[in-house]
């Protein structure tokens, strides 16, 4: 554990070609708890992109250059790095973004595992025999495939997961071999150069990787258009997910695009511990999680029981400061996402909901929030909030929840809560979403399975060995023989 964990800062406020670098212009990092500064990084420019994307791609065009077993070790190092250095990146996590540090604590956790679980992919790679003996055609020949590197992966991560998420998309590009250039989120830059140092101490080849904070409409569609990016990897809104379709133009894009999680609540089902897993899914991170649970429908007769439990529940958080190991809700990432979560419930208090608890705003911070009688047609409802707000509606017949459930434009996960094993599959199979969760809510993944959906919610998926199979392209060898 490193004992001073804020004693930390760049080296420099980028690095490409090798080599820790200031762009010609800065970028400020602010603390959106309080509005501090707390750090400095470059605001990179096309050029500065051009210059980077041009550099790993020289360094990529060697394919013996950097042996799979070189790559495994070094990102097992990094691992180990990563959880050695664990208080810095808690700080770094909370201090520049919104997390409470219980929270960072967690999402150093996952990190660690997600680089441990990328350095186990090698297996995967090494691809298979091919059946020619299956057709005539392929008398005399044998081949296999080999799964061999993408190339050049433009990396795009957002600011709710600014380790992890990063994590993510960097170690599966390099067990593959790639190079890697990464836009971080503008407000959480810090973290991203962070875990950048570890991967150069651990042995990564310093021309593999590139890190360019920068705004996403210089850096990012400089970075998705570059005509050497052979893959951009992106994580964030549905609107951006568009223009980064359209700007990449004819090449391959992984992009998980956020959601509008649902939570089915059945008759049979055990309401306390549903309640507790929805305020927890609804409010963790400020509700500022592509997986956050957004609406709740639970069967009519029990309905009540649950809207209580969560309001009492609701009731017991404690809104304060991320440095504070008692806080479970802390900022919105900034003062304008909060006005606008706000100015979403208003909106619909206004057309006819009610309002049981939150609704108040002060700064970035805002309230945990459950409504009940939500107009349709509500952004609370149709919209991805990104924010500590929950809408529960009762049902009497589940097919009118699945049916409402299945009418939002994202798919990505959702959950289910009951004791009828025949029911949860029945759900699972008609609810359009790449995930259900059975006696969970749609707030819960491992980062070794397939994550992704469908409609907005986006394209590919990520979890780290289906990441190396998205980094990577069979490359078959066939061979004539004589006999």
């Amino acid at each position: 554990m490193n004992e001073h964990p804020t004693a930390w800062e760049p080296p420099a406020g980028a690095f490409w070609n090798g080599a820790w670098r200031n762009a010609s212009t800065a970028l400020a990092v602010h603390d959106p708890e309080n509005g501090t500064l707390v750090g400095q990084v470059s605001d990179c420019s096309p050029a500065d992109v051009d210059a980077a994307v041009e550099a790993v791609t020289l360094a990529t065009l060697d394919p013996d250059g950097w042996p799979l077993w070189q790559r495994r070790t070094a990102l097992n190092q990094a691992a180990r790095l990563l959880a050695d250095r664990a208080a810095l990146f808690v700080h770094l996590i909370s201090r520049e973004g919104c997390k409470p540090v219980r929270d960072a604590e967690q999402e150093v956790r996952r990190a660690t595992e997600t680089v441990r679980l990328s350095a186990e992919q090698g297996d995967r790679l090494e691809g298979r025999t091919l059946p020619f003996g299956n057709t005539p055609r392929g008398a005399n020949r044998i081949g296999w495939y080999t799964r061999e590197p993408i190339g050049v992966v433009g990396a795009i991560t957002p600011f709710n997961d600014p380790l992890n998420l990063v994590a993510h998309k960097v170690a599966p590009a390099l067990i593959g071999g790639n190079g890697v250039v990464l836009k971080p989120a503008e407000q959480t830059p810090l973290t991203a150069l962070a875990f950048l140092e570890v991967l150069l101490e651990a042995g990564i080849p310093a021309d593999r990787i590139a890190v360019l904070p920068g705004r996403g409409a210089t850096v990012g569609a400089a970075l998705v258009g570059h005509t050497l990016v052979d893959m951009v990897s992106f994580t964030g809104g549905w609107a951006s997910g568009n223009a980064v379709a359209r700007t990449a133009g004819a090449k391959k894009t992984l992009m998980e695009l956020g959601g509008n999680g649902t939570v089915i609540v059945l008759s049979d089902a055990d309401v306390p511990r549903a309640a507790a897993a929805i305020v927890d899914g609804a409010f963790a991170n400020a509700g500022q999680n592509c997986l956050s649970v957004q609406r709740v429908f639970v069967a009519r007769n029990r309905a009540q029981e649950l809207v209580d439990l969560v309001v009492d529940r609701t009731e017991d958080l404690v809104v304060g400061s991320k440095t504070d190991p008692r806080t479970d809700v802390g900022p919105l990432v900034d003062e304008a996402g909060a006005e606008r979560v706000e100015s979403w419930v208003d909106e619909a208090v206004e057309a006819g909901a009610t309002l049981l608890i939150g609704g108040k705003r002060d700064g970035a911070f805002f309230w945990p929030t459950v409504l009940t009688d939500v107009p349709a047609g509500s952004r609370v409802l149709t919209d991805e909030i990104f924010g500590p707000v929950v809408s529960i509606e009762s049902f009497e017949d589940v097919n009118t929840a699945v049916r409402e459930a299945n009418r939002s434009d994202y798919g990505l996960q959702a959950g289910v809560f009951t004791h009828d094993l025949d029911s949860a599959l029945a759900v699972a199979r008609a609810l359009r979403v790449g995930a259900v969760m059975v006696n969970d809510t749609c707030d819960y993944r491992i980062d070794a399975m397939p994550f992704g959906g469908g409609k907005r919610s986006g394209v590919g998926r990520e979890g780290v060995p289906y990441a190396v199979d998205a980094m990577t392209e069979p490359k078959i060898i066939a061979i004539h023989t004589s006999a």
